[in-house]
């Protein structure tokens, strides 16, 4: 097991490059199982997930090729094995992805559970509902789910929940499928506008994208494509509370301003003086103050995965902010370890907290519970005094890409040990 020793309070100084989206890249590459021809896919980041996915992919014959410019050239020409095995699903929760490409090719499918993070219950209804929708017939057996489909018909569909994944899901299956799917209460978050900005590159007729209602008017047949994978938002968001809290000048890009929207209206609260010039974002020393409150909602509400480190931020703002997180019910769980140095948090319960700041923070041996929380004690060590051990390292290179090199790149004293 990998872990990165940081010595903290350095300030941070420089430009640090934006990584393509991560919750982007998994359903476009899953995509590719929808077309014969070759995809090219650009601005593909280097982190252990992809490889994940890639390893999925080439258990059901896909060739892919990585190039040293960050892409990948898929093709599924030679599309064969119908049965996902567990121990690769179980590391991943995007496995669930391949289930919407696979029922569009009208056949026998045997995938194991997904896995990934534990912060919290991920139930598989509204894929199910999905796949039951368009024809499909769906069964939990041991540990897989086994799903057999004819030829997929559109239908109108009311999602159980406005799920990203499983609006992708949707929109994959329905773009083969026969006649016009209507897709009501669909997540509209900026990696769902990605895949469908491409899967229209292949062919598929969608409108309504960037809403919460997506037509689809199945296609006979999708072609290949090439894309490339829009800027993480979610970085962006990260590194600026790095910034904030380090009291530190950074130049972050590329951006995509629209994505930002919710994001940077809640920094704006919380004090952090920022500018947006074209495609980059100013992060300056910033005087933070505590906000009543930072609620996640559905797009294009705040997002859940910068919950993580929105507490560290207020840890470093002037009084009381609470967080709620309603999504799930374990995020907030990782408390324990910035209470380990030093920081003022209260948990009302599985979805709140209090943050009361501005506290100094010290140094601490730490374990990583999930990427978000890998990420979010990543920062309270480089804000910290003193020297922070942190442990499950290869959870944080899930998320984010050669993050010690960057950071280090800033300034930061930052290493990786085995």
């Amino acid at each position: 097991m990998a872990k990165l020793e940081i010595t903290g309070g350095k300030k941070l100084y420089g430009q640090i490059r934006v990584a393509g989206n991560k919750n982007s890249v998994l359903p476009i590459m899953a995509a590719c199982l929808l077309t014969e021809e070759t995809c090219i896919i650009d601005n593909v980041p280097a982190i252990s997930d992809v490889s994940v996915m890639s390893k999925l992919l080439l258990k059901c014959g896909v060739r892919i090729h990585k190039t040293a410019d960050r892409k990948l050239k898929i093709s599924a020409k030679n599309f064969k094995n119908r049965v996902l095995p567990k121990e690769l699903t179980e590391k991943l929760r995007a496995s669930i992805l391949l289930l919407g490409p696979l029922l569009a090719k009208n056949t026998d499918i045997k995938m194991g559970y997904p896995g990934g993070d534990v912060i919290g219950r991920r139930p598989l209804d509204v894929h199910i509902q999905i796949a039951r929708a368009l024809g499909a017939k769906i069964r939990h057996e041991d540990d897989f789910l086994v799903a057999s489909a004819p030829k997929l018909k559109g239908a109108e569909i009311f999602l159980g929940e406005a799920s990203v994944t499983a609006t992708e899901n949707a929109v994959m299956a329905a773009s083969l499928a026969k006649g016009e799917t209507i897709i009501k209460r669909a997540a509209c978050e900026p990696h769902v506008i990605d895949l469908c900005n491409f899967l229209v590159k292949m062919g598929a007729k969608i409108s309504g994208i960037g809403t919460n209602r997506l037509t689809i008017k199945g296609v006979d047949k999708l072609f290949g494509a090439t894309h490339a994978v829009r800027p993480d938002h979610i970085e962006i968001g990260t590194f600026a509370i790095l910034a904030a809290v380090c009291s530190s000048k950074i130049e972050i890009s590329p951006i995509i301003r629209e994505d930002l929207d919710m994001i940077l209206a809640t920094f704006s609260r919380f004090g952090i003086d920022f500018r947006v010039d074209n495609q980059t974002l100013f992060i300056t020393n910033s005087k933070l103050k505590a906000v009543e409150k930072v609620v996640t909602g559905v797009w294009a509400g705040f997002p859940t995965d910068l919950m993580a480190p929105m507490i560290v931020l207020a840890t470093q703002s002037e009084g009381v902010t609470i967080l709620h997180d309603w999504m799930y019910e374990s995020r907030m769980f990782f408390v324990d370890k910035i209470l380990s140095m030093g920081a003022k948090v209260e948990i009302a319960d599985p979805h709140r907290v209090f943050v009361y700041g501005p506290t100094k923070l010290h140094g601490q041996r730490l374990d990583t519970p999930d990427i978000r929380a890998g990420i979010a004690l990543v920062i309270a060590a480089c804000a910290a005094n003193g020297k922070s051990i942190i442990g499950n390292a290869e959870l944080i290179e899930r998320g984010y890409e050669n993050i010690v090199e960057r950071l280090s790149a800033l300034g930061a004293d930052i290493k990786r040990v085995e």
